[in-house]
């Protein structure tokens, strides 16, 4: 972790904290801090500074904080995913989270297999979890919000024209000839399925509420490498055809 996260319930006073568990171990092992080192801390959905270590064992840490800037600017995306496999799940939402995406919907298609839905990894303390480490790699504080939406036609036909309003929208579909224009401050909406990717009539569901095919390339991405692509690609406002 680049960023020692930080919870309210850390903070003994207004400027000291006490960490224990996974962070006061990655600390003493992987870092290798030692009592007067400053490390860099962000407070969850707050801001970021510095902590200096006043006292350390195996299991406890204390630390004199100052948090004294903000976190970096999100990525103005909401990523539309089709549940992928529990392994890649973990994964997927990390990435989401070290590329400043603050909206993930998890959504059903028709080749998302039924099982995944019943996945521990779909759990939302598991979810969090995901979530922080992500936020630790990549010194960012603000938690991304997770919606999970187990019903294709409700959500496409309900809720997605209201998240699609006053928005760029797009959706990864392999064949495609298509590139989007956006810019990188643009406001955007990308939707990308599952393994095997959407079927036919998917895709006119998501077209008839706005979106716009968007290619990838010549080449048949998995789905964890398809999400970093597809969101570099957006927000250079640069997409290959």
């Amino acid at each position: 972790m680049n960023i020692v996260l930080l919870h309210e319930q850390d903070f003994t006073s207004a400027t000291e904290v006490s960490i224990g568990g996974s962070r006061a171990k990655h600390i003493n092992t992987v870092l290798r801090a030692s009592k007067g080192d400053c490390l860099k801390v962000g407070l969850l959905n707050h801001r970021l500074g510095d902590g200096v270590i006043t006292t350390i064992s195996a299991n406890t840490i204390t630390m004199v904080v100052t948090l004294s800037h903000d976190a970096p600017p999100p990525r103005p995306v909401h990523l539309v995913l089709a549940l992928p496999r529990p392994k890649m799940l973990k994964r997927i939402v990390r990435t989401v989270a070290e590329l400043g995406i603050k909206q993930l919907t998890l959504f059903n298609s028709y080749r998302v297999e039924k099982s995944y839905w019943q996945s521990p990894a779909l759990q939302q303390r598991n979810i969090d979890e995901y979530l922080r480490l992500g936020l630790a790699q990549a010194g960012d504080t603000i938690m991304p919000k997770v919606g999970i939406e187990k019903r294709f036609k409700p959500f496409v036909e309900d809720r997605l024209p209201a998240l699609v309003a006053d928005r760029l929208a797009y959706v990864a579909h392999p064949g495609t000839v298509s590139a989007p224009q956006a810019k990188a401050s643009d406001a955007t909406l990308l939707a990308i399925g599952p393994e095997g990717g959407f079927i036919p009539y998917e895709i006119e569901k998501l077209q008839a509420c706005g979106l716009q095919l968007m290619a990838l390339g010549e080449r048949i991405l998995r789905v964890e490498t398809a999400v970093p692509y597809a969101i570099a690609a957006l927000t250079r406002g640069d997409c290959v055809q």
